[in-house]
């Protein structure tokens, strides 16, 4: 059976039993219920896997602190018992991701806005702040239940964010286009708050949605934890969104297949115009 496992929230049994066809976040676990999973479920095809800030800028032939600075628009979110991933997204208070990782299983929000929050490490500290829930613009409020191309949100936090720059809106994504994939929030890595990097490629088209988006599969490493999170094209500029992975065995390292891969929402369409729109609300205005 092929097993497809979006990355913030389902039941153990679901996850243990891979009766859930859909792709479904798993981020949503407590600790307790995460050690009673046999493996970690990171999806990874060989080994050019995700690395440090400092590792990736050594490859990279970059400066760590600059890598560091550059990417401090992406940041852990925590609504309710779930966590993924976000990014500062044209303005220092709205934030991208995917849908699932603010409505569970049965449509409604995980968390009200005292309990919704996205953190980010700007020069070194963690800065956390509160996300405006009545704010959220999502492809679909119900991502379980619908096709994962609709699987994306907007939304405004209650203030703004210094000291990040947030990412710009890049190009219509393309198969074959060259990316980086910027991981927060992986239950496999530093706790979720420690960020990892990797370079890759937009794959295959899968499908596309209604309201403009399409859904891609890509081939960095990716895994449980790290839904919403970015894929940049060159220059910091986001093209996309981590959703979720499928394959037939998510916790081996596998070459990259149609039974084995990870998958992205472009910021097209609906999605685009959605953040243009909570930006240029008069409370996302940038303060700076």
């Amino acid at each position: 059976m092929l097993h497809i496992i979006r990355a913030a929230a389902v039941s153990v049994f679901s996850l243990l039993a891979c009766v859930e066809l859909k792709a479904a976040p798993i981020d949503a676990l407590s600790a307790a219920e995460l050690n009673l999973l046999p493996t970690a479920r990171v999806v990874v095809f060989g080994p050019e896997a995700r690395l440090s800030i400092q590792d990736f800028a050594t490859r990279n032939h970059l400066d760590p602190t600059t890598v560091a600075r550059n990417h401090a628009a992406s940041g852990v979110i925590h609504c309710g018992n779930a966590r993924g991933a976000g990014q500062l997204t044209l303005t220092d208070s709205v934030i991208t991701t995917a849908a699932h990782v603010f409505f569970d299983e049965q449509g409604g929000l995980r968390g009200d806005s005292g309990h919704c929050v996205f953190t980010a490490i700007i020069g070194g500290q963690e800065v956390t702040t509160s996300i405006d829930v009545k704010s959220i613009v999502a492809g679909d409020k119900q991502p379980y239940a619908h096709p994962a191309v609709h699987d994306w949100a907007v939304a405004r936090l209650m203030r703004p964010v210094q000291g990040a720059a947030p990412y710009t809106l890049g190009p219509r994504a393309e198969a074959g286009s060259a990316i980086e994939f910027v991981a927060r929030g992986h239950s496999d890595w530093g706790g979720g708050k420690s960020m990892s990097l990797e370079d890759c490629r937009l794959r295959d088209q899968l499908s596309a949605g209604g309201e403009g988006t399409r859904e891609f599969s890509f081939d960095c490493d990716a895994g449980v934890g790290a839904s919403g999170g970015a894929l940049l094209e060159s220059g910091g500029k986001l093209v996309g969104v981590f959703v979720g992975y499928r394959s037939i065995a998510p916790d081996k390292a596998m070459p990259f297949s149609a039974q084995h891969y990870n998958f992205a929402v472009s910021v097209d369409g609906a999605f685009r115009k959605a953040v243009e729109a909570v930006a240029a609300t008069p409370a996302a205005v940038s303060a700076r």
